[in-house]
């Protein structure tokens, strides 16, 4: 995404903070240096969680792939030593962890502020329980591949020109 837009003239735009692993950090980070009024939110996974939260908390939009719907549902099995994806930082998986999360759950959302990209063939997390929730937001479902979205570069025209579309 940061090459396809930099090769656009739009590095600018571009941002990819690391994000710790506590939710109420992670928020704070990316409302304190990254929330504007033509934000639109990209996130993968648990990203994808982030996302919508911030999406609707700043109605904003968002680009969500292969969303974690329900991490203090799902992520109850991974409690225990955790590395960051990114990082490599060492973490523990909390109870606390999840309490956060499921402050973060939105029951209701806006489906018009979201694109959603999933691949059915995610071994993570169900692509059905994205395309339920989501029920009404722009949705692409590709068949097969798996939760890193190996679709993801064919994809890239169309996050920018959903990012880019009248803001809501």
């Amino acid at each position: 995404m940061q090459r396809f837009m930099a090769e656009r003239g739009l590095a600018a735009a571009y941002a990819c903070p690391a994000l710790p692993p506590v939710a109420s950090d992670a928020i704070s980070v990316v409302e304190k240096d990254y929330v504007k009024k033509d934000t639109c939110f990209i996130g993968s996974s648990l990203g994808g969680f982030y996302a919508t939260y911030l999406a609707e908390k700043h109605g904003l939009k968002a680009v969500l792939i292969n969303p974690a719907i329900d991490p203090h549902i799902g992520l109850r099995a991974y409690l225990g030593p955790q590395n960051n994806l990114h990082t490599g930082e060492p973490y523990e998986l909390t109870e606390a962890h999840l309490r956060e999360w499921e402050k973060l759950y939105l029951p209701r959302i806006t489906p018009k502020r979201y694109l959603l990209i999933v691949e059915t063939g995610d071994e993570v997390l169900d692509y059905g329980q994205a395309v339920t929730r989501y029920a009404g937001a722009e949705q692409v479902v590709i068949a097969g591949g798996d939760h890193s979205l190996q679709s993801f570069p064919q994809h890239l025209p169309r996050i920018l020109e959903f990012s880019r579309a009248t803001a809501l």
